[in-house]
Protein backbone atom coordinates (compact mmCIF):
# COMPACT_ATOMS: atom_id res chain seq x y z
CA UNK A 1 0.00 0.00 0.00
CA UNK A 2 2.93 2.54 0.84
CA UNK A 3 4.66 1.54 -2.30
CA UNK A 4 1.29 2.38 -4.79
CA UNK A 5 0.99 5.77 -2.50
CA UNK A 6 4.47 6.56 -2.91
CA UNK A 7 3.85 5.57 -6.69
CA UNK A 8 6.28 3.17 -6.68
CA UNK A 9 3.56 0.91 -7.96
CA UNK A 10 1.21 1.58 -10.74
CA UNK A 11 -1.49 -0.97 -9.74
CA UNK A 12 -3.38 -1.73 -6.41
CA UNK A 13 -5.63 -4.66 -6.43
CA UNK A 14 -7.97 -4.18 -3.12
CA UNK A 15 -11.11 -5.45 -1.61
CA UNK A 16 -14.11 -2.76 -0.48
CA UNK A 17 -12.14 -2.63 2.26
CA UNK A 18 -9.64 0.03 0.76
CA UNK A 19 -13.01 1.46 -0.85
CA UNK A 20 -13.11 3.83 2.90
CA UNK A 21 -10.82 5.59 4.70
CA UNK A 22 -7.31 6.07 2.21
CA UNK A 23 -6.38 8.83 1.16
CA UNK A 24 -4.80 7.72 -2.01
CA UNK A 25 -3.64 10.88 -4.40
CA UNK A 26 -3.58 10.80 -7.69
CA UNK A 27 -5.87 7.60 -8.43
CA UNK A 28 -6.89 7.65 -12.39
CA UNK A 29 -8.56 4.43 -12.83
CA UNK A 30 -11.20 2.04 -10.42
CA UNK A 31 -11.92 -0.95 -12.33
CA UNK A 32 -14.69 -2.73 -10.24
CA UNK A 33 -14.67 -6.55 -10.76
CA UNK A 34 -18.63 -6.28 -9.84
CA UNK A 35 -21.02 -4.28 -8.90
CA UNK A 36 -21.46 -4.06 -4.92
CA UNK A 37 -24.92 -4.27 -3.58
CA UNK A 38 -24.55 -1.55 -1.42
CA UNK A 39 -24.67 1.54 -3.67
CA UNK A 40 -23.16 3.50 -1.35
CA UNK A 41 -20.26 1.65 -1.62
CA UNK A 42 -20.25 1.73 -4.86
CA UNK A 43 -19.77 5.59 -4.42
CA UNK A 44 -16.81 5.34 -1.88
CA UNK A 45 -15.02 2.86 -4.68
CA UNK A 46 -15.30 5.26 -7.66
CA UNK A 47 -14.49 7.87 -5.35
CA UNK A 48 -10.84 7.27 -5.02
CA UNK A 49 -10.51 8.94 -8.52
CA UNK A 50 -11.94 12.14 -7.73
CA UNK A 51 -9.69 12.88 -4.70
CA UNK A 52 -9.13 17.05 -4.19
CA UNK A 53 -11.12 18.06 -7.32
CA UNK A 54 -9.18 15.80 -9.57
CA UNK A 55 -11.08 13.85 -12.07
CA UNK A 56 -10.76 10.07 -12.99
CA UNK A 57 -12.43 6.93 -14.94
CA UNK A 58 -14.34 4.14 -13.19
CA UNK A 59 -14.79 0.92 -15.15
CA UNK A 60 -17.84 -1.85 -13.91
CA UNK A 61 -17.42 -5.17 -14.99
CA UNK A 62 -20.80 -7.04 -14.24
CA UNK A 63 -22.48 -10.81 -15.05
CA UNK A 64 -26.22 -11.14 -14.55
CA UNK A 65 -25.74 -11.36 -10.82
CA UNK A 66 -24.30 -7.97 -10.09
CA UNK A 67 -25.74 -5.90 -12.97
CA UNK A 68 -28.48 -6.06 -11.20
CA UNK A 69 -27.89 -4.02 -8.72
CA UNK A 70 -27.14 -0.94 -11.64
CA UNK A 71 -30.90 0.51 -11.28
CA UNK A 72 -30.10 1.28 -7.38
CA UNK A 73 -26.66 2.50 -8.14
CA UNK A 74 -28.21 4.84 -10.62
CA UNK A 75 -30.80 6.36 -9.13
CA UNK A 76 -28.38 6.90 -5.98
CA UNK A 77 -26.23 8.76 -8.11
CA UNK A 78 -28.73 10.69 -9.73
CA UNK A 79 -27.54 9.66 -13.42
CA UNK A 80 -27.26 6.75 -15.81
CA UNK A 81 -24.01 4.71 -16.20
CA UNK A 82 -23.06 3.98 -19.83
CA UNK A 83 -23.61 0.22 -20.47
CA UNK A 84 -21.73 -1.80 -23.10
CA UNK A 85 -22.13 -5.62 -24.22
CA UNK A 86 -19.11 -7.82 -24.71
CA UNK A 87 -18.65 -9.02 -28.03
CA UNK A 88 -18.70 -13.10 -28.05
CA UNK A 89 -16.54 -13.25 -30.85
CA UNK A 90 -13.87 -11.47 -29.16
CA UNK A 91 -13.18 -14.32 -26.29
CA UNK A 92 -11.00 -16.15 -26.83
CA UNK A 93 -11.59 -20.89 -26.46
CA UNK A 94 -9.61 -22.64 -24.03
CA UNK A 95 -8.46 -25.26 -24.81
CA UNK A 96 -9.49 -28.43 -22.82
CA UNK A 97 -7.27 -29.31 -19.89
CA UNK A 98 -4.79 -31.69 -19.85
CA UNK A 99 -5.49 -35.07 -18.01
CA UNK A 100 -2.24 -35.99 -15.99
CA UNK A 101 -1.59 -39.61 -16.06
CA UNK A 102 -2.00 -40.86 -12.97
CA UNK A 103 0.85 -43.15 -11.09
CA UNK A 104 -0.22 -46.93 -10.25
CA UNK A 105 1.71 -46.15 -7.07
CA UNK A 106 1.05 -43.52 -4.84
CA UNK A 107 4.06 -41.84 -2.32
CA UNK A 108 3.48 -43.50 0.97
CA UNK A 109 2.93 -40.20 3.17
CA UNK A 110 3.93 -42.68 6.84
CA UNK A 111 2.00 -45.21 8.28
CA UNK A 112 -1.97 -45.37 7.30
CA UNK A 113 -3.27 -47.60 9.63
CA UNK A 114 -2.58 -51.30 10.06
CA UNK A 115 0.08 -52.81 11.85
CA UNK A 116 3.74 -51.04 11.26
CA UNK A 117 7.25 -51.22 13.24
CA UNK A 118 7.03 -48.17 15.41
CA UNK A 119 5.57 -46.53 18.43
CA UNK A 120 6.16 -48.70 22.15
CA UNK A 121 4.88 -52.07 20.70
CA UNK A 122 7.36 -51.97 18.34
CA UNK A 123 8.85 -55.67 17.33
CA UNK A 124 11.26 -56.27 15.09
CA UNK A 125 11.01 -59.33 12.89
CA UNK A 126 13.65 -61.89 12.21
CA UNK A 127 14.72 -64.83 10.24
CA UNK A 128 15.37 -66.59 13.27
CA UNK A 129 13.40 -69.33 14.12
CA UNK A 130 11.69 -69.43 17.37
CA UNK A 131 12.38 -71.88 20.47
CA UNK A 132 9.41 -73.41 22.44
CA UNK A 133 10.25 -74.05 26.10
CA UNK A 134 11.05 -77.60 27.10
CA UNK A 135 12.84 -79.07 23.72
CA UNK A 136 16.24 -78.38 23.82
Amino acid sequence: MEQFTKGDLDILVATDVAARGLHIPQVTHVFNYDLPDDREDYVHRIGRTGRAGASGHSISFACEDYAINLPSIEEYIGHAIPTSEYDTEALLELPKPLRLKSSTRRPSSGPQGGRNNSGPNKRRRTNRPRHQQGNS
